[in-house]
């Protein structure tokens, strides 16, 4: 809550985007490995089960923001026991949940999946490999769980190694389990999922000296229900409406044949290596927004907000000048045919800047979310999910492939742009009974 707003958040965004873009690199790796089996229909499956997991790690997400915004701000006023009594609570609560969403859409991933577009080979492959990963929600939600606590105190580097324990061990079975072992799809799911065993035992090794976690009482269920769910169900609707975007947007693509949703999936995995810091900035920028909110530092909130935004300006426009000029490169690497070649490079060339404006939205969101307004943030990102991406991607895909990546990007410059002009007036009404929510 003192010092250079610029350099808190360069350091909280800077280790969270490590620990992001190695999940991400892990998880484009996976992709990578996959495609040099050379089999359509097994890059298509991933493509496909994807784009339910998002869904699901929507969930996650949207349960992690109200845990990190409400013991970061309790921590700001200085009720650490508080934070640690009703974070301890919530957790068992957002397992359970996640328990309970993963074993419901594993039993029906067959329907979902099919209505999705999946079919043939492309669909047994994605039933097979969700069925594997599903299960195992609970684990990834707890990491993260664990990792916003991390953050919410400020130990940005300790929330980075849980994060980099979980790459580290994926990176290291995935060829061991897909080519040595000769697993293929099934050797990518096994560890994904014992990767996230490792995040969770890093979670709480590096937690400990914290005393962030207790055994919860049962009368402290209800409060914590209540104090965090009031954040964590609007966040959670709100990151819901980008994977049910994206759900579309795979329906869209996937009438264009398995050539075309490969395509849309090297884009989906190369988009969270390339933008990993503007997605850290999302759970990092929060619990400095939530500090300072608690500590009645309203300029420096709108300093912090500022600073967000002029990295993401900075990271997208690094990001294009990359792309632009190795997109033949990373057509060739991923063994991208027909269709697919035209979607990655329109994407390389001109559609990646569209990212500046998810990058005003998701900060943007992550204001609301931590200022008291969790609804504008569920309501801007519901409306870039159906006004800014249905209507768009329908007029676009009589125009092929290419002309639904369009469609995508001009709905989320529409929303981006509102999204951010209504931040800025949230910031600029801040005073003391904003911190009543």
């Amino acid at each position: 809550m003192h010092g250079s707003i610029m350099r808190h958040v360069i350091t909280m965004a800077g280790m969270g985007a490590i620990g992001l873009m190695a999940v991400f690199a892990v998880d484009l790796l996976n992709y990578f490995y996959i495609s040099y089996l050379h089999n359509p229909a097994l890059t298509a499956a991933i493509a496909f089960s994807a784009s339910i997991n998002y869904v699901q790690i929507a969930i996650s997400i949207g349960m992690t923001i109200g845990l990190g915004a409400c013991t970061g701000r309790l921590i700001g006023a200085r009720q650490h026991a508080k934070a640690r009594r009703l974070g301890s609570a919530f957790i068992i609560v957002m397992v359970s949940l996640a328990g309970l969403v993963g074993i419901t859409t594993a039993i029906f991933s067959r329907k979902i999946l099919a209505l999705l577009g999946a079919q043939g080979e492309a669909l047994q492959n994605a039933v097979y490999f969700f069925s594997i990963i599903s299960p195992a929600l609970p684990l990834m939600c707890l990491g993260m769980a664990l990792s916003a606590l991390l953050r919410a105190v400020g130990d940005a580097k300790r929330a980075m190694r849980v994060t980099l324990t979980g790459a580290f061990v994926s990176a290291t079975l995935d060829p061991i389990m897909i080519f040595l072992l000769h697993l293929g799809l099934e050797g990518a799911a096994i560890s994904t999922v014992l990767a996230r065993c490792a995040v969770v035992t890093s979670g709480f090794l590096n937690l400990k000296g914290h005393r962030m976690l207790e055994w919860p009482q049962k009368e402290d269920f209800i409060p914590s229900i209540k104090y965090i769910g009031r954040i964590a169900l609007p966040a959670i609707a709100t990151n819901l409406a980008t994977p049910v975007g994206g759900l579309f947007v795979t329906h869209a693509m996937a009438q264009f044949g398995l050539n075309a949703v490969s395509g849309q999936a090297t884009i989906d995995r190369i988009v969270p290596v390339a933008f990993a810091l503007v997605f850290a900035l999302t759970g990092s920028v929060g619990p400095i927004m939530a500090q300072n909110l608690g500590a009645h530092q309203f300029d420096r909130v709108k300093e912090t907000l500022m600073a967000a935004l002029k990295l993401t300006g900075l990271c997208v426009g690094i990001t294009w000048l990359v792309l632009a000029a190795g997109q033949n490169i990373i057509v060739s690497l991923f063994n991208i045919h027909g269709e697919g070649v035209g979607i990655v490079k329109i994407f390389c060339s001109w559609l990646v800047m569209s990212y500046m404006f998810v990058g005003l939205l998701f900060v943007s969101n992550t204001a609301f979310n931590n200022l008291g307004h969790p609804f504008y943030s569920t309501g801007f990102n519901w409306g870039r999910a159906t006004l800014g991406t249905i209507p768009f991607v329908w007029i676009g895909h009589y125009y092929g492939p290419i002309g639904v990546l369009v469609g995508q990007a001009l709905g989320v410059v529409l929303f981006g742009t509102l999204a951010a002009l209504t931040a800025f007036r949230v910031i600029k009404k801040l005073g003391p009974h904003s911190c009543n929510w």
